[in-house]
C-alpha cells in the first residue's frame, strides 16, 4: 500500500497528505533555543504581568544557572526537577538544566508532599527547582527532608514581576510567600547562577533523553514517558508546520500550565521555534486572560475544553475584543460541538480539536487551522506522523475495514519508553512490519480523507449483558440537553448484566432539571444496551490538574461510597 497519499476512507492506516516520510533534521532544545536567540535576540519572548523578556535575557541567565548546576555537580544525564507555576523563570530553569546535559522532570504543582515525594524517588532527581510561593516552597522542604533530594533551588516570586508589582505583592499578598530558609542544601536561584564553561552539546538529539513526562495516572500509576530532545523539537515544528501564518506575527496565550506536555510542547518550543511571544498567566483566570488578549493581542489561544467552557460561563465575556485572535486550540480531552459552535458564535473564532498524549510529546492529530475542519474529530496526522488502527481484541492485527480500531502511532514525537518500567513500554508498544507501534489505548474510526474520530478507550467500555457500550457516545448524546453541561458516564456494576451504564452531570446555569427526566430524556434516544439505570446531577465533577474530566476519580469515588 502507498502510505504516501491520503486513504480511502476504508482503509485504516493513514498519514498527513505531505508525506509520513517528511524528515526532521535531528535538534536539540539548547540549539533550538540559540537558534531563536541568534536571529531574534531582542524580541520578547514572555510578558509576564507587565514586565518583558528578550530571548537573549532568558537565554543568558539559562547559560548561567547551566554553570551553576555543574558547579553544583550535576552531569549529564542526572535528572533536574522542576516544580514550578508558569512564571518567566520557568524558561531558564528548563533551558539550563538542558544546557548542563541533565534530564528534566516535570512536577505538578499541585502536587501533594507524598505525590512529589513519590516522582522524586521514582525519577531520582537530584535538584528540585521552586519558587516561594506559600503554596509550593513549604511542600519542596518537607520533600527535601524526606527524600534524596540534595538541594533545593528557590526563585523568588516578586522578581519575576516589575519593581513596582513586586513591591505591591508583598505588601498586599505577603501572606501567599514563604520565607527561603538559611540552610547548606537550600540556594537562591540568583545564587546559583554562574559564569563559566558553554554548554553541554547533545550529540545525538535522537537518543538523548530531555524529558521525563509523567503520565495523569488517571488509567494508573504514574509512570514517566521518556522523551527525547528530537521527540520534543520535531513535535514543535510539526505543530508549527500547521499554522498557516506561521513567521507572522505570533502571540501566544499562555494560560496551560507549563508543567504539562501540551503546553511545553505546543506553547513554550514551538513559540520558540516561530520566534514568537508567550503572554504568560501565573494560573487560569478568566479576567487575566481577557486583559491579556486586549493588552498584548494574542493571535492565538490553547485550552482544555473546561476553560472555554469558564470563559462562556464568565459575565465578563460579554464585550470582549477577540478580533487579534487567528485561532484557538482545545486539547487534552474531547470537544463537544455544542461547546464549540457557541464559543465560536460568540467570539468569532474558530476553536479546532486536536488530539495527542504524554507519550507523544504532545500532539499527533489536529484539525487544520484553516478549511475543513471537521466537529467532532480530532482531525488529521500532523507530518511525518502514521496512524493505524488495531484490532481490539487481538492487536498483532489491524481491524476490520470500516470497523473501529485502536489507534496506534509512528512518528518522530513518539517516546522512547517508560522510566525503569521495560515491560510497561512492551506492553504498550505494538510491532507491525518490523516496526514499533504506540498504542494509545483510544477508539476511533477513520472517516473520508484521515479525520479520525475517537470513540472512547478500551478501559472504560461497559460491557452490558455481552455488549460493549461506549460511554462517550451515550454522553455525546447527554451533551445534546441544553441543560447539560458536563457529562461522564461510567459502569456499575450488575449481577444479571455484569456492568450497567450510569450518567453523572452538571447543568448549566439557571438550568433546574431533574435526573429521572434526564434519564427518560436520554434512554429515549441511545441504544437499549446504552440506556442508563440514572442521571445523577451534580454540582461539579473530578476533574485532573490540567481541567479534563476525570472517569477514573468519579468511579473510585461511586464505587467506594456504600449507595454505590
Amino acid at each position: 500500500m502507498n502510505v504516501n497519499k491520503p486513504a480511502e476512507p476504508w482503509r485504516n492506516h493513514y498519514c498527513h497528505p505531505g508525506g509520513w516520510n517528511q524528515h526532521f533534521a535531528p535538534l536539540s532544545l539548547p540549539a533550538m533555543f540559540a537558534d531563536a536567540v541568534q536571529s531574534h535576540p531582542v524580541t520578547p519572548l514572555v510578558k509576564f504581568l507587565g514586565r518583558s523578556f528578550s530571548y537573549a535575557e532568558l537565554h543568558e541567565e539559562a547559560c548561567a544557572f547551566a554553570s551553576g548546576l555543574k558547579e553544583m555537580g550535576i552531569v549529564p544525564g542526572d535528572r533536574v526537577g522542576l516544580y514550578l507555576p508558569n512564571i518567566p523563570g520557568y524558561v531558564p530553569a528548563y533551558f539550563g538544566a538542558l544546557m548542563a546535559g541533565a534530564i528534566v522532570v516535570n512536577f505538578s504543582p499541585l502536587y501533594t508532599a507524598a505525590e512529589l515525594e513519590a516522582q522524586v524517588a521514582d525519577s531520582g532527581a537530584r535538584i528540585l527547582v521552586t519558587v516561594d510561593l506559600t503554596k509550593l516552597l513549604p511542600t519542596a522542604l518537607k520533600v527535601l527532608g524526606n527524600s534524596s533530594l540534595e538541594k533545593l533551588v528557590v526563585a523568588r516570586f516578586t522578581q519575576q514581576l516589575t519593581r513596582l508589582k513586586g513591591l505591591a505583592f508583598r505588601l498586599l499578598s505577603g501572606k501567599e510567600l514563604t520565607a527561603i530558609p538559611d540552610q547548606p542544601n537550600v540556594v537562591e536561584w540568583q545564587k546559583a547562577l554562574r559564569g563559566g564553561e558553554p554548554p553541554v552539546l547533545v550529540a545525538d538529539p535522537e537518543q538523548t533523553l530531555a524529558l521525563l513526562q509523567y503520565t495523569g495516572g488517571t488509567t494508573g500509576t504514574p509512570k514517566g514517558a521518556m522523551l527525547t530532545h528530537q521527540n520534543l523539537t520535531a513535535n514543535a515544528r510539526q505543530i508549527q508546520s500547521l499554522d498557516p501564518h506561521a513567521g507572522e506575527r505570533d502571540v501566544i496565550l499562555g494560560a496551560l500550565p507549563l508543567f504539562h506536555v501540551f503546553a511545553n510542547t505546543a506553547v513554550l518550543n514551538r513559540t520558540i521555534i516561530n520566534r514568537g511571544c508567550i503572554a504568560m498567566l501565573p494560573r487560569f483566570d478568566v479576567g487575566q486572560i481577557l486583559a491579556a488578549i486586549r493588552n498584548e493581542r494574542a493571535t492565538s489561544l490553547p485550552g482544555v475544553p473546561t476553560m472555554f467552557q469558564a470563559m462562556l460561563d464568565d459575565p465578563r465575556i460579554e464585550g470582549a475584543d477577540f478580533s487579534s485572535l487567528r485561532i484557538c486550540i482545545a486539547g487534552g480531552a474531547p470537544l463537544p460541538i455544542r461547546l464549540k459552535e457557541r464559543w465560536e458564535a460568540t467570539t468569532g473564532v474558530r476553536l479546532v480539536e486536536g488530539y495527542g498524549l504524554t507519550e507523544t510529546a504532545g500532539v499527533v492529530t489536529a484539525n487544520p487551522y484553516e478549511g475543513d475542519d471537521r466537529a467532532g474529530t480530532i482531525g488529521q496526522p500532523l507530518p511525518a506522523t502514521r496512524v493505524r488502527l488495531l484490532d481490539r481484541e487481538d492487536p498483532t492485527r489491524d481491524a476490520p475495514p470500516g470497523e473501529p480500531g485502536e489507534l496506534a502511532i509512528s512518528g518522530p514525537q513518539v517516546m522512547q519508553g517508560y522510566w525503569q518500567l521495560p515491560g510497561a513500554a512492551e506492553a504498550t508498544f505494538a510491532m507491525r512490519d518490523g516496526e514499533k507501534w504506540l498504542r494509545t489505548g483510544d477508539v476511533a474510526l477513520m472517516e473520508e480523507q484521515g479525520y479520525f474520530r475517537v470513540v472512547d478507550r478500551i478501559k472504560d467500555m461497559i460491557a452490558v449483558g455481552g455488549f460493549k457500550v461506549f460511554p462517550s457516545q451515550v454522553e455525546h448524546v447527554l451533551l445534546q440537553n441544553p441543560a447539560v453541561k458536563e457529562a461522564l458516564v461510567i459502569g456499575i456494576p450488575d449481577e444479571l448484566k455484569g456492568e450497567i451504564p450510569r450518567a453523572f452531570i452538571t447543568l448549566n446555569a439557571g438550568e433546574d432539571a431533574r435526573g429521572d427526566a434526564l434519564c427518560k430524556w436520554l434512554n429515549d434516544r441511545v441504544g437499549k444496551h446504552e440506556r442508563v439505570d440514572s442521571v445523577v446531577v451534580r454540582a461539579s465533577m473530578p476533574k485532573t490538574m490540567i481541567g479534563k474530566l476525570d472517569r477514573k476519580a468519579l468511579k473510585e469515588e461511586v464505587l467506594s461510597s456504600p449507595s454505590g
